[in-house]
């Protein structure tokens, strides 16, 4: 991998978890960090499984791939949350 695409990676995971973020309700307990960590992974698991269900590759803006990283980014943000409130 080269250095543009780890960059281009954090920027997407960035923008994946502040809006998987911003789907969840209320205030979350989590840093920006760790948002942004969510965001990378969910961003990376989200373009595989898009590839595995075929719908990764469409002409113009893949956005059932984004909806999927969207998803994915809330329900690991949701599951951070709930297990820093635990602590």
């Amino acid at each position: 991998m080269e250095i543009s695409g780890i960059i281009s990676a954090i920027i997407i995971g960035v923008i994946i978890g502040v809006l998987g973020r911003l789907v969840i309700p209320g205030r979350q307990r989590i840093g920006v960090l760790w948002t942004i960590l969510v965001g990378i992974v969910a961003a990376l698991i989200g373009t595989a499984l898009a590839g595995a269900l075929g719908v990764s590759d469409t002409d113009g803006p893949d956005w059932i791939e984004w909806l999927i990283q969207i998803a994915l980014a809330a329900v690991g943000v949701a599951a951070l949350d709930r297990a820093k409130a635990r602590t």
